[in-house]
Formats: C-alpha cells, structure tokens, sequence
C-alpha cells in the first residue's frame, strides 16, 4: 500500500485508536501526558505522533481548522488501519449556563457544514458510537470532573455566526458549535469505525463572548487549564476501549 498522500503514512505506521485534535500543536500537548512518544510524520495541517497511554498504544493526529480537512484524515486514518478516532478540541457554547473552560461530550452534531453532505443526505444522524460515548462520559465520572453531556453543531463559516443562527442553536437547545465533528462521526459510521468527541469552551457566542484562539496559550485560563482536563478524559478513555 502507497503512503497516504496528505497523512503520509501507511498500514502499520500508526495504532488502532487516535486521538485527533485541530490543533497541530495540541498533538504535542497530548504526547506530553503520554510516554514514549515519537513523530510519525508533518505534512500541511497534519501532524502525527505515536505515544503510549498506561500501557496503551495510541496515535496523535491533527486534522487542522474544519470538516474538510477532518475528513481527509478520519478517511485516511481508516485506510492505514485505525478502527476509533476521539476528536479533542474546543468549542464556543451556546448556552448560557455554560461556562468559559467547560467541557462538553457530543451526543451528536448537527450539520451546518457541506462535507458530510458529500457523502450522504444531511437527514442522516452524526452521532458517535455509544461505546464510546459511554467511554469519555464513564472517564470524566471516574476523575470526577464535570462534564456538559448534548448534541453539538459543526459549523463551516467562522465569521458569519450570526446572532440569528446563534439564537436558533440555542432555541434548539445544542450545547456548543465546532467546525469538524459532524464530518468525523458521519464519516466514521459510514467507515465502520467508533467516534466520540470532548471539546472544551473558549467562548459563549451567547454571551457575546466569540470563540476562537490561535494557540492553547491564548485561550482564557480556565479554558487552558480545562483542554488539559479533557484531554486526560481522553487519554483515559482510550484505556476503555
């Protein structure tokens, strides 16, 4: 099997389970609570690190900003062998119970995005995996962290949140809006594969409070502290499936 042109890798280079935030420098935030952890490959938005998780081999892989580009990798994570990819990222609330660092697990995403439409009919549920799901909420319970439990939205056009659409979303009762986890579950079902995804708030559009930071460090406090959180529910999580 050739290499995969955007990930570059091939079958036996990366593990079952991935981990797959946005951000290409969160990979290395995640490997730092990881042991053993080595660079697989760096392309583009894309940057792959295999590590070990209390004994538990897992892969690292950004997806960078959006469906499109998430679903390159969750197509090419599936093609070289993985079998369960969690997405680990950030979102802005849509309630006004919900805080700046809050953390929220998706039940579902609705579709505001054009990629899984490619795909299949937009009638189709994003949903991840119940053994999943069940696994990052049983995780965050264990560490006795709060988490937010509800459907999500993945939007594509950042700056064209209106306040109009923002009111719908939160009419409609949808917790937060991301820009990836719609593509990565449709795709993930269609592919055979198990998905979940934990995404901390920086930002309550609610509140007027836009979302939307260019690196971990500029996040608010809570919000920088919180990713770290989510991301041990993660890694946790990993141990559970």
């Amino acid at each position: 099997m050739a290499k995969q042109p955007h990930l570059l890798v091939e079958e036996g280079d990366v593990h079952d389970i991935a981990l797959i935030p946005g951000n290409p420098d969160r990979v290395d935030r995640i490997a730092d609570q990881c042991d053993d952890a080595e660079l697989v490959s760096e392309n583009r938005e894309y940057r792959i690190v295999n590590a070990e998780y209390e004994g538990c081999e897992l892969t690292i892989c950004s997806t960078g900003i959006g469906c499109p580009s998430a679903a390159i990798a969750v197509e090419e994570l599936h093609t070289v062998g993985v079998d369960t990819v969690i997405r680990v990222g950030t979102c802005g609330a849509l309630q006004t119970d919900i805080e700046i660092g809050d953390m929220v697990v998706a039940t579902g995403a609705a579709k505001e995005e054009g990629t899984s439409k490619r795909y299949e009919s937009e009638t189709y549920p994003a949903v991840p995996d119940y053994e999943t799901l069940t696994a990052l909420v049983d995780s965050a319970e264990a560490r006795d962290e709060t988490v937010q439990v509800g459907p999500i939205v993945s939007d594509d056009a950042f700056y064209n949140e209106s306040d109009a659409y923002v009111e719908d979303w939160e009419e409609a009762e949808l917790l937060a809006i991301e820009m990836e986890a719609a593509a990565v579950f449709s795709l993930a079902r269609r592919r055979g594969m198990r998905a979940g995804a934990i995404c901390t708030a920086d930002g309550n559009l609610v509140e007027g409070t836009q979302k939307g930071a260019d690196s971990d460090e500029e996040l608010p406090e809570k919000a920088k502290n919180n990713v770290g959180r989510a991301i041990s529910i993660a890694l946790d999580t990993v141990t559970r499936l």
